[in-house]
């Protein structure tokens, strides 16, 4: 008996755009040859001292459920790291997840609503895009700008999109793909215009510690906030403690919202494992020097990869004031997934494509430059010899 509707996924599902670096990524599968530079993730395994703390625990038998919101200990250890940082947080702000990511999820899970009008500033992280889809939001992009001296944001247009009746204003600083950086300034105006029409802002501050301007912790709304501001702060472990694997991650959000959080985590993952929980409490209260010499390390990572891109004749480059990757502009690219299978399937080099971004990246590469400089060097030779070579052009046509 044929069926008279087919077996499939919610349309809001189907409708969402799959990973493009994970095409790519299946390009290179079983190759060793590949430099890859494709992942957001740092090159270093995690600290011995907080891979120990791990282990103690599940040595000692923590292997049980615990507390929804994260075990008391961990959430007073951030709640003391926030505040020092930024602005007096109480524990009870607090809750931690499994994963930035999570965190994302929970707070659109919690806020956004079928037929919501969301909006975001562009390129972005592909995650984090397609979240408000997912519960059937409708989103307006508002597009950094580029030059060669840095990406900057038209506050004029994203104050227009900033509507009445709009939900949620999703902004990521320092910004994956770019390394953009919002101002205090901009923060200010941002806040007072959301404050006015009663728009919550959800800010994904996962590269605040990989910032390298002044005092290396980025502006954050947390900072400029008042306490009756509609303003979630979503956070991890994974860039600034090394720590991608573990998937652990943290909220700040108002104290009104977090028995429902609660609930909603209870019904997503129940809790974070404690041994997990137990390495991320050595990572926030002894952490610092790895934050410092990751930040450096990359700092001069990045000036060293984008003098060499600057090298090369038919690539644009801004530099990044934050995160651990150079958004670069291939002059003439047309089809940034074409290029970089290209990249991979002739040189050996591993670049994520910036319509893996949205549709503003498009014409980009995104290069993670967790790397030492004789890995980088490599690849740019590669990339150099890539853009000499004139069959390169032929998915650009």
């Amino acid at each position: 008996m044929k069926r008279e509707t087919p077996i499939a996924a919610r349309a809001a599902v189907q409708s969402l755009a799959a990973s493009k670096i994970r095409e790519l990524y299946n390009e290179g599968l079983g190759r060793k040859d590949i430099l890859a530079f494709w992942v957001g993730e740092p090159d270093e395994p995690t600290p011995e001292f907080i891979r120990k703390a791990g282990i103690d625990s599940i040595a000692a038998g923590e292997l049980f459920y615990t507390h929804n919101l994260g075990i008391p200990k961990l959430r007073e250890a951030l709640a003391a790291y926030i505040s020092r940082l930024h602005r007096k947080t109480d524990p009870a702000q607090i809750a931690v997840t499994s994963a930035g990511v999570n965190a994302l999820m929970l707070a659109s899970q919690l806020l956004v609503d079928h037929g919501d009008h969301v909006v975001e500033v562009t390129p972005l992280w592909p995650n984090l895009q397609e979240i408000p889809k997912i519960l059937g939001a409708s989103v307006t992009t508002v597009p950094l700008d580029f030059a060669p001296t840095g990406w900057t944001l038209n506050m004029k247009k994203l104050l227009a999109a900033l509507t009445p009746g709009t939900r949620v204003l999703y902004l990521n600083s320092p910004n994956n793909p770019t390394g953009w950086t919002i101002s205090r300034e901009e923060q200010k105006t941002i806040l007072e215009h959301c404050r006015r029409h009663g728009i919550w802002i959800f800010a994904d501050d996962a590269y605040e510690r990989l910032y390298f301007g002044k005092g290396g912790v980025a502006p954050s709304f947390l900072d400029g906030m008042q306490e009756d501001d509609r303003v979630i702060s979503t956070n991890t472990f994974s860039k600034s403690w090394l720590m991608t694997g573990w998937r652990l991650g943290w909220l700040v959000v108002p104290p009104s919202l977090v028995a429902d959080l609660g609930k909603l985590i209870e019904y997503n993952t129940s809790c974070t494992p404690i041994f997990i929980q137990r390495a991320g409490i050595a990572a926030v209260t002894q952490g610092e020097p790895v934050i410092e010499h990751t930040r450096e390390r990359f700092h001069r990572a990045r000036d060293f990869l984008v003098g060499e891109l600057r090298k090369i004749e038919r690539v644009e480059v801004a530099v990044p004031e934050g995160t651990m990757y150079v958004f670069l502009r291939v002059k003439g690219m047309t089809d940034s997934l074409g290029f970089c299978k290209q990249l991979v399937r002739d040189h050996g080099l591993g670049l994520a494509p910036g319509s893996a971004f949205g549709p503003e990246g498009e014409g980009f590469l995104r290069w993670c430059f967790a790397a030492d400089t004789d890995k980088l060097a490599e690849g740019v030779a590669r990339l150099r010899s890539a853009l000499a070579n004139p069959k390169t052009d032929l998915p650009n046509r």
